[in-house]
């Protein structure tokens, strides 16, 4: 079997900005939309997709590296063997070198100790049970159903607070989610057991995420950006405006002698980060001067104090 990193195509120590560059190449090329036809993509999709959530999850991956688990996520030494001390384990030869076996420090019988852990009594070889270390395997377990693709689209100011999305599935059923930090355009999610019945329990339901665009907010990173028209009488003597925000609308302070291009932030007012943190949203004053203002034109006219200065100075013209 093919390991996590080989399935994303980069290298063992590649970073996270490779691994998500990446996987949004792979998901672009195999995705359900695009393959409809493509049964293999859609599998080579679903196992990418696990490759990355795995991988980007700092704990599993280091996990992963250390070989404690493998590509699924699953312990790979689920008996407690190599144990390095401690209570309760299971420990070959534990038993003053006479090759036993010792559970929590007591000898037990081998065949108790798996009749606990997979449900077969212990005289259960001669009924085809598990038969660990006997000549027998361990039966292939029936396979799941397939995963299904869904595309969620979410307003973007509810991704940006992170407001909770109900879904609905192919049977009908809706379920709510709750959107993941960092979330952005692309952004993929595994729900379990959502997909398809199989003899082995329901496959997955694989969600990608598109945040749609707004009228007057842009996204810049974890910030949100919006440009704000103000009046000219609250630019020379600044005032409080009633500002939006992806949280609904606050008062914001503009100082006196304001101009156009002036940047305002409002802290943690942005998308929510991966680290707890969050983006701001940074405003753009724009002077809004309105047009054939008769009044407006005879004051200018009547202003000597705009004519002793050169505003384009810094420009060197």
């Amino acid at each position: 079997m093919a390991d996590l990193y080989s399935k994303l195509g980069v290298e063992r120590g590649a970073d996270e900005a490779a691994i998500k560059k990446a996987y949004r190449r792979l998901a672009k090329e195999l995705h359900p939309d695009r393959n409809q036809d493509n049964p293999k993509a859609t599998e080579r999709f679903a196992d990418v997709t696990a490759a990355y959530d795995l991988l980007t999850d700092k704990d599993k991956r280091a996990r992963y590296d250390r070989g404690e688990i493998d590509e699924q996520g699953n312990p790979k030494a689920p008996f407690g063997f190599g144990g390095g001390g401690g209570g309760g384990g299971f420990r070959p030869g534990a038993g003053g070198g006479q090759g036993g076996f010792e559970f929590n420090g007591e000898g037990g019988d081998f065949g108790d100790i798996f009749e606990g852990l997979f449900g077969g009594a212990a005289g259960g070889r001669g009924r085809g049970g598990f038969n660990p270390g006997f000549g027998g395997g361990a039966r292939r377990p029936a396979p799941k159903g397939a995963n299904v693709a869904y595309r969620l689209s979410v307003p973007f100011e509810e991704a940006a607070a992170l407001k909770p999305q109900r879904v609905t599935l192919s049977d009908g059923k809706t379920i709510d989610i709750k959107l993941p930090a960092g979330v952005e355009d692309g952004t993929q999610m595994r729900l379990t057991g959502k997909g398809e019945i199989g003899p082995g329990g329901a496959g997955d339901a694989m969600l990608t995420i598109e945040v749609r665009p707004h009228r007057f907010f842009t996204r810049d990173g974890d910030d949100v950006r919006l440009d704000l028209p103000i009046g000219l009488d609250e630019a020379v003597k600044g005032a409080a405006v009633t500002t939006p925000t992806v949280e609904g609308a606050v008062k914001l302070t503009v100082p006196r002698g304001a101009t156009s291009g002036k940047v305002l932030r409002l802290k943690g007012r942005g998308f929510h980060r991966k680290d707890g943190g969050r983006g701001d949203q940074l405003v753009t004053l724009a002077i809004d001067i309105p047009a054939d203002d008769a009044e407006l034109e005879a004051f200018v006219e009547r202003w000597s104090g705009g004519a002793a200065r050169n505003p384009r100075a810094g420009l060197g013209v």
